[in-house]
C-alpha cells in the first residue's frame, strides 16, 4: 500500500471490505441468520471437531439442519470456529469418502464425521 501525504491508497477499498465484514458478523448476531451452535470438550485434543449425521437411524444435525452457519465453541468458551453450513458439508462430505466417522452419544446411536480443524480454515480461504 503506497502512503499518498499521510492517507494510504486503497484504504478505501479496505475500508469497504472491513465494514462488509462487520456487517455479516453483525447479522449472524443480531439472529438475522440462523446459527447451529455446537460445544466441542475434545476438539483441543484431537484437533478435530464432531459433526453428527445421524442419530438412532435417522438423518440428523448436519443433514438435517436448516442453519445458515454452524459455530463450534472450542477451550471452553475462549475459541468459537463459525463456518457458512454449506462449506462444513462440503468438508464433511470429503471426510466422510475418506472414513473419518465414528460413533458416539448416548448409547453409542450417534454417528459422527470427525472433521479436522485444519479443513475448516483452509476451507474458508
Amino acid at each position: 500500500m503506497k502512503q499518498v501525504g499521510r492517507m494510504f491508497r486503497n484504504f478505501d477499498l479496505d475500508l469497504e471490505y472491513g465494514e462488509a465484514g462487520e456487517s455479516e458478523l453483525l447479522s449472524i448476531l443480531k439472529g438475522v441468520k440462523k446459527v447451529e451452535v455446537k460445544t466441542d470438550r475434545l476438539a483441543h485434543l484431537t484437533w478435530n471437531v464432531a459433526v453428527e449425521f445421524r442419530c438412532y437411524g435417522k438423518n440428523s444435525g448436519i443433514s438435517t439442519t436448516e442453519a445458515d452457519y454452524w459455530a463450534f465453541v472450542l477451550l471452553d468458551g475462549k475459541m468459537i470456529i463459525l463456518i457458512e453450513t454449506n462449506e462444513l458439508k462440503v468438508i464433511a462430505r470429503q471426510q466422510y469418502k475418506l472414513g473419518n466417522v465414528k460413533k458416539g452419544g448416548d448409547d453409542h446411536e450417534s454417528e459422527m464425521i470427525l472433521v479436522p480443524i485444519n479443513k475448516l480454515y483452509e476451507r474458508s480461504i
